[in-house]
């Protein structure tokens, strides 16, 4: 029987043991982090931060507050070295005195520093504190700062946050202790599996690092994600043309027709049965089409606002029309697809052209005055170095868009992840949503520069006009029946904006719902989920938060409601109507543009 000595003498040869085949790893994947370091892809200053232009105007404008109000500057310093020493010397007390227990800790709960450790351990919950009041002197500071133009103040306090998020102790292995627990656990297999994730994702975007946020191998478009039964019915250079089997004995006369962006893939609308937008419209007897935009590469350089609007939306109306043999159709427009969807309907009205009964928006901005979130993004520098980008490569890639919405939300879809994976070791999650938002697509050249420069940065849509195919369509001239749905936390589409735009639509009748949560769970939002209610409210006349603070407010989602609106508009019920049964189906749903890799 071995003595406690010699157990403890195994099982250090043992760790070592294992030590050393872990040191081996290291060494490989240290082999491999070289070389694609050493092919890393080249991506311009412009798109790496805002340009230094912002820092400067930022720090005269400091520099005037501090030579103006000297004593105002001060007394901020002195409130954070006040807090900063009094924080010290109690910690620096009670370890004195043998009490291991942290400080009085009032800097709120924050859910990065959720873990037991955070709150217990003298050391960490010293750390965690002192952190979050450096931040707070950094917002602070920033939040003081006047003589800045608001649209670079806005910019300021954004980039200097995500500086700040960026150096949480969190991110750091010798400051993270769920990290450190877990590598002593794991006798370093925990680090070791974090640079084989970490070689990974780098081998897979070029040497640029995008954490993967889903198991890649966990999911199959077709096969376990957009599964709902249809078939494509038309194909043209720019999109396939789905049409959904029916499920109910009879369907509404006029067809319903969904524009996704181009953006994004389809089916984010049609990820699984229990959340499925696609497949829900279908069970209440509508007769469904979606568009699936073409993966554009430089083949494309040339596509443009006209040939979306032409080739896209247009013709898409059009080939719906002639299979149902109906007059007028429904249309909806997602995101960017919405924006369109109003130019589009503009330009009818111009040509004095029907076909369209009735439109609704999901989360869509035709009125750019007030950008949110995202406008942090299309300041000139940003704009400019994308259009430089784009007109090198003939189309802009899908990485930089991706980047751009992670960094919005960049906690939750930047370190947080990068945390797990990297420091961690750990596996991504098979999560449906998040594989959706690492399927990208690109953009063409024409087509981003002009809905960049003509939409979101001179807002011409709004104000006096945008010219699309000959004609100048303004929001007046959208004049048919209109749902929008916008999402209360919307960090892409912000729903003042989007109300603001609907409300300056030429239509007669026009109903406005705001959804709880954000982009994407505001609108795959399913009845089973009882998860995220809405506001309805009548009144247009004032401001945004006028509504809403009128608003009646309902449990669960809108989709119901917005079945009834549309029901309402769709005619009388009629014999189920199968795809394909009128011209030569061309694929099975969900088609090949989706699953296309340019």
């Amino acid at each position: 029987m071995a003595t406690d000595d010699e157990k403890g003498g195994t099982k250090v040869a043992q760790y070592s043991e294992a030590m050393t085949q872990n040191l081996a790893r290291l060494e490989t994947l240290s082999a491999r982090l070289a070389t694609v370091m050493g092919r890393k892809r080249h991506v311009p200053p412009s798109l790496q931060g805002p340009s230094s232009d912002l820092y400067a105007r930022a720090g005269v404008a400091f520099m005037r507050e501090m030579m103006e109000n000297p004593a105002k500057i001060m007394q901020t310093q002195i409130d954070y070295w006040g807090k900063t020493l009094t924080h010290y010397v109690e910690a620096q007390s009670k370890l004195m005195q043998g009490d291991f227990s942290p400080p009085t800790d009032e800097t709120g709960r924050d859910q990065r520093f959720s873990g037991e450790v955070w709150q217990h351990h003298p050391m960490f919950n010293y750390l965690k504190q002192q952190y979050l009041m450096n931040a707070e002197l950094v917002r602070d500071a920033v939040s003081q700062i006047e003589g800045l133009d608001p649209k670079d103040k806005r910019r300021l306090e954004y980039f200097s946050q995500q500086i700040v998020d960026m150096m949480s102790p969190t991110n750091f292995l010798g400051t993270n202790p769920e990290a450190l627990a877990r590598a002593v656990e794991t006798e370093g297999q925990s680090l070791v599996d974090g640079l084989e994730n970490l070689v990974r994702d780098l081998e897979r975007n070029d040497g640029e690092l995008v954490v993967t946020l889903a198991d890649p191998n966990a999911f199959k478009v077709g096969e376990n994600l957009a599964t709902t039964p249809g078939k494509v019915v038309y194909r043209n250079r720019l999109f396939e043309l789905i049409q959904y089997a029916p499920m109910t004995e009879q369907v509404y006369k006029t067809p319903l027709v969904i524009f996704p962006p181009w953006i994004n893939k389809f089916y984010i609308l049609d990820l699984k049965d229990r959340n499925s937008l696609i497949r829900w419209i279908v069970e209440q007897g509508f007769t469904l089409f979606v568009v699936s935009w073409k993966n554009p590469d430089a083949e494309y350089a040339d596509v443009g606002m006209d040939n979306y609007v032409e080739e896209g939306f247009l013709e898409a109306i059009a080939q719906v029309k002639a299979i149902t043999g109906e007059p007028e159709i429904n249309a909806v427009g997602y995101c960017i697809a919405g924006t369109t969807l109003a130019l589009t309907l503009g330009l009818m009205s111009k040509r004095r052209e029907k076909g369209v009964k009735s439109a609704t928006f999901f989360t869509a901005l035709t009125d750019f005055s007030d950008q949110g979130e995202v406008g942090v993004f299309l300041d000139e520098d940003f704009v400019s170095g994308i259009e430089a980008e784009a007109g090198r490569q003939g189309y802009l890639d899908s990485f930089y868009m991706s980047r751009t919405f992670s960094f919005l939300r960049s906690n939750d879809l930047i370190y947080r992840p990068a945390v797990r994976s990297y420091m961690m070791g750990e596996a991504p999650p098979a999560f449906d949503l998040l594989y959706w938002n690492g399927d990208g697509t690109n953009l063409p050249r024409d087509m981003a520069v002009e809905y960049l420069r003509g939409l979101c940065q001179r807002n011409q849509l709004a104000e006096g006009g945008f010219e699309i195919l000959g004609e100048t369509v303004t929001l007046k001239d959208v004049k048919v029946p209109l749902m929008a749905v916008a999402c209360q936390t919307d960090h892409i589409a912000a729903w003042r904006s989007s109300f603001r735009g609907i409300q300056k639509m030429g239509a007669r009748s026009k109903t406005f719902v705001l959804s709880e949560s954000g982009h994407i769970a505001g609108i795959v939002n399913p009845p089973s989920k009882k998860k995220y209610g809405h506001y309805t409210n009548g009144d247009w006349k004032g401001t945004p938060d006028d509504w809403l603070e009128a608003a009646e407010y309902h449990e669960g989602t809108w989709w119901m409601r917005w079945g009834e609106w549309l029901g309402s508009r769709s005619g009388r019920k009629v014999e189920a109507r199968e795809p394909g049964a009128d011209r030569k189906a061309l694929a099975d749903a969900p088609g090949t543009y989706v699953v296309e890799k340019p």
